[in-house]
């Protein structure tokens, strides 16, 4: 025993097993403390989570009533501009209303037969008429009404008008064998729609290249194609267009660019409340644009009104080459307005179109344009026998 007391090798085994014991003592404590720490911050990382997770619902909830908050006063706002938008339109409407009859009686009665004033009195009608629909277009896109009209009126006859409508009115040929008739309620809406595409389509091509509209029979109801032969659209403009006529709510005003961008915008607008389509995603065959708008059978009708048998003898005017020119159209009494005045409506004979008007050396052009201007009103009776309907209906 005392040898091996006196073996250095024992308490070297000794030393190092005590030392062994020591370090897993001192192991077995740093793995509990680490274990405990770990522990402290799972629960920390726990909390924190929650704490990140219930912050980050509170931000989306205040991110959800801020943007709804945000969309109530950018829809208040838009709402108001629109219903400014309205009165003052609808103001602008009568005042050209009334500068459009003042215009008609001093042609018809008072200048009707000297054809020098009333070339002139007939081109400010013209121009009158397009300052009468564009205010017409933006009142229709702020969600206010175009009338009622008592009386349908055929197909051939709104496009007529809606080529009375724009400036550009002789660049425009139509071509149809269809004898149908838009319901009166739609008949406006067509020709506003219309006119906006003639006016879309004369202005994005070549002077004096002609536009045409074609006015076809389809199985689901009539067509009117317009075709043009302009540049044509680049996709991002054909995709901002047939968003606008597909649009399934109101357009934003401030949306429309700057300055605002209205035909597409009127078209789908008046398309959707009315129940007939527009399109504009095909070429048409001269490379530029074609605009479809499709009338459903349920806006048509095959009862084609025929022209006012009752007319006034004293609205048609002789020119002095000669030659019958019949510019101020024959007028029907049809009632009377809820101020006793008469109501009267022009009937379709007394204006030809503008193709088999007469050569004149010094004011065919002026007289043309006078008389497709008045034309927008003589087809359809759109001061006379169309009466303005509320903002409610």
């Amino acid at each position: 025993m005392t040898s091996l007391m006196k073996d250095p090798l024992l308490w070297i085994l000794l030393v190092v097993l005590i030392a062994a014991v020591i370090a897993v003592t001192l192991a077995r404590r740093t793995n509990m403390a680490l274990r405990k720490q770990n522990a402290d911050l799972h629960a920390d990382q726990s909390r924190l989570d929650a704490k990140r997770q219930r912050l980050h619902n509170e931000n989306a909830t205040l991110r959800t009533e801020h943007d709804r908050i945000l969309a109530q006063v950018r829809s208040d706002a838009e709402e108001e501009i629109k219903a400014a938008l309205r009165t003052w339109m609808r103001n602008l409407q009568v005042l050209a209303d009334e500068q459009q009859r003042s215009i008609s009686d001093l042609a018809r009665l008072k200048y009707g037969n000297d054809p020098e004033i009333l070339a002139d009195l007939m081109k400010i009608d013209h121009a009158n008429s397009q300052f009468s629909g564009r205010a017409q277009g933006i009142a229709a896109l702020c969600g206010g009404w175009l009338g009622r009209r008592e009386n349908s009126a055929s197909v051939l006859d709104v496009a007529r008008s809606a080529q009375g409508r724009i400036k550009h009115f002789d660049r425009v040929q139509i071509h149809t064998q269809v004898n149908v008739a838009i319901a009166s309620t739609a008949v406006e809406p067509v020709a506003v729609v219309l006119a906006e595409l003639l006016k879309n389509a004369t202005s994005y091509s070549a002077p004096g290249t002609p536009v045409e509209i074609d006015i076809q029979s389809v199985p689901a109801g009539v067509t009117l194609v317009v075709d043009d032969a302009g540049v044509g659209m680049i996709q991002e403009e054909r995709d901002r267009a047939v968003a606008l006529l597909n649009s399934e709510g109101p357009v934003s005003i401030t949306s429309l660019g700057s300055p605002p961008r209205l035909g597409f915008a009127v078209a789908g607008e008046l398309a959707a409340r009315y129940g007939f389509k527009v399109s504009v995603e095909k070429v048409s065959p001269y490379g530029g644009v074609r605009a479809v708008i499709l009338l459903p059978e349920s806006l048509l009708t095959h009862d084609v009104p025929e022209p006012e048998a009752e007319t006034s003898p004293s609205a048609e005017v002789q020119e002095p080459s000669g030659h019958s020119g019949p510019v101020a159209a024959p007028v029907a009494i049809v009632g009377k307005t809820q101020g006793g005045l008469p109501k009267r409506r022009r009937t379709v004979a007394a204006v030809p179109p503008a193709a088999s008007m007469p050569e004149e050396p010094e004011h065919n052009g002026e007289v043309t344009a006078a008389r497709i201007g008045v034309f927008a009103r003589t087809v359809l009776g759109r001061d006379s026998t169309t009466t303005e309907g509320t903002d409610d209906q």
